[in-house]
C-alpha cells in the first residue's frame, strides 16, 4: 500500500477537509505524512514604485504567515490521530510543480489534496491546479472532494 502521503494544504475549507481525510487514511494504512504549502510569488505587471515594493514586502510576509498557520494547524492534526508528520513551506510561481516537486523529494507514493483550492471553482469540474497535478504527476493522486 502506501507509506509515505503527501497532503497539500491552502487552508481553504475543502482542502482542511482534505488535510483532516489525508490523515485519518494515513493513520489507517499506517503511512507517514508530509503536509506541505506552496506559497505562488508576488506577482504585478507594473514595477518601479516604493509603493510596488512595501506592498510585496507585505504580501510575502502575509503569505508566509499564513502558510506557517495552515501547517502549524494540519501538523496538530497529524499529531493528534499519532501519524508522522513534517512539513515544507516553498515559494514557486506554480503550485502544481512545488507540489509534485516536494513529493519527489520527499520520496512520497501517493499525493492527497483537495478538487479546488483558494480559488473555488476555476475550472468547472476540478480546480486548476488539482487538475495540473493530475496531470503532470507520475505518483499516484488521490483527490478529495
Amino acid at each position: 500500500m502506501f507509506h509515505h502521503i503527501l497532503i497539500p494544504t491552502d487552508g481553504s475549507p475543502l482542502s482542511t477537509e482534505a488535510v483532516k481525510k489525508g490523515i485519518e487514511f494515513a493513520r489507517h494504512i499506517g503511512a507517514s505524512v508530509t503536509l506541505v504549502s506552496a506559497i505562488e510569488p508576488f506577482n504585478i505587471l507594473t514595477t518601479n514604485s516604493e509603493q510596488l515594493a512595501r506592498t510585496q514586502d507585505e504580501y510575502t510576509r502575509y503569505a508566509r504567515e499564513e502558510a506557517a498557520r495552515h501547517l502549524e494547524d494540519a501538523g496538530k492534526l497529524a499529531k493528534k490521530a499519532a501519524v508522522a508528520c513534517n512539513v515544507v513551506q516553498i515559494e514557486h510561481p506554480h503550485p502544481y510543480q512545488a507540489i509534485i516537486q516536494t513529493a519527489q523529494e520527499k520520496g512520497c507514493d501517493l499525493i492527497a489534496m483537495a478538487s479546488h483550492g483558494r480559488r473555488g471553482v476555476a475550472a468547472l469540474v476540478i480546480g486548476s491546479e488539482t487538475a495540473k497535478v493530475l496531470t503532470h504527476s507520475k505518483i499516484p493522486v488521490l483527490v478529495y472532494r
